[in-house]
């Protein structure tokens, strides 16, 4: 086999992610497949790259020598497709990364204003995001910490906090009892059969915290973002959204009954100049997507919470 750049880009995303399930989600492929290409590669250097343990994948010795000399060229190569793209168009592209948020498409919008059509790149995970950045893949990144696990923000980054703690709300099916009420109180949680994602940073350990401290012995069920909304509907499971997110006539979104999941939203750049450049545009369609969500605003009005949120009158 001969080494090739989709293979470094493979053991990138491994040792970024820090597990090959989660490393497979980002490159679009599945576990298993990457198990295999990364014996392939490993086969071919000599010599075992990652450690495996159930608590994920770190680089052996060897794993580092090759990653040392893999993120460069990785690196340089994304550039070099970056930068003939944007010469192809007639001039830079910004280069966004972003995890999932409704003021996403906002943000974009206005940025068309200033920039050649932008770039973006989602990822559920915010430290791969972050990584990307710091190695020049990306320009900024908008990306959220959960409460209680705190983002490995690479040396030099700037970064600059857009909301300093946005609760985190539950969509209910739309018949269910909670869905009447303004909150969602920890008695009914006991029945609850929760779907969160494993792969967003965080999410997985402070959920299973809030319910622990309620004494709860959680029933938690793996599933990626669509795959949770459609169970939603059918009234399967309950899972956490960003307040931001809308009803719908199968669900409804409520907030949690006191507050006890949140996150810190985060804009991260290399320079403070790029920080500056985009951050009043995000903060304008942030605060357009909390006026739009009844329930957020609802929350904001009650909490006298309003004036942390960019843009919201």
């Amino acid at each position: 086999m001969e080494l090739e750049v989709r293979h470094l880009r493979a053991l990138c995303a491994i040792a970024d992610t820090g597990s090959l399930h989660r490393a497979a989600r980002q490159l679009g492929v599945t576990q298993p497949s990457l198990s295999t290409q990364l014996r392939r590669i490993e086969h071919e250097l000599g010599g075992a790259l990652f450690v495996r343990a159930r608590t994920g994948c770190r680089p052996t010795p060897l794993g580092r020598l090759v990653l040392s000399r893999a993120r460069p060229l990785v690196a340089e190569l994304r550039s070099l497709v970056s930068e003939a793209r944007a010469a192809a168009v007639g001039g830079r592209q910004l280069r966004v990364g972003s995890t999932a948020s409704r003021a996403l498409a906002g943000w974009l919008r206005r940025l068309r204003r200033h920039w050649q059509e932008p770039t973006l790149h989602m990822d559920v995970s915010a430290n791969a995001l972050l990584r990307m950045v710091a190695d020049g893949h990306l320009d900024v990144a908008f990306v959220h910490e959960v409460e209680g696990s705190p983002l490995r923000v690479p040396e030099g980054l700037r970064v600059r906090v857009l909301v300093q703690r946005e609760p985190q709300f539950v969509c209910l099916p739309a018949d269910h009892p909670a869905a009447a009420k303004p909150s969602y109180a920890s008695p009914t949680w006991p029945t609850t059969r929760w779907m969160i994602d494993p792969t967003v940073d965080g999410e997985w350990d402070a959920v299973r915290r809030v319910l622990r401290a309620e004494g709860l012995d959680p029933r938690i069920l793996h599933g990626d973002y669509h795959t949770a909304a459609s169970l939603v509907a059918t009234g399967e499971v309950v899972t956490v959204v960003q307040p931001t997110s809308p009803s719908r006539a199968e669900t409804a979104v409520r907030r949690l009954h006191g507050d006890p999941l949140g996150v810190r939203l985060l804009l991260a750049a290399r320079t403070d100049t790029e920080l500056e450049g985009v951050y009043p545009d995000l903060a304008e369609a942030y605060g357009e997507v909390a006026r739009q969500a009844p329930a957020y605003r609802e929350w904001l009005e009650r909490s006298g919470s309003g004036a942390l949120v960019p843009a919201l009158p």
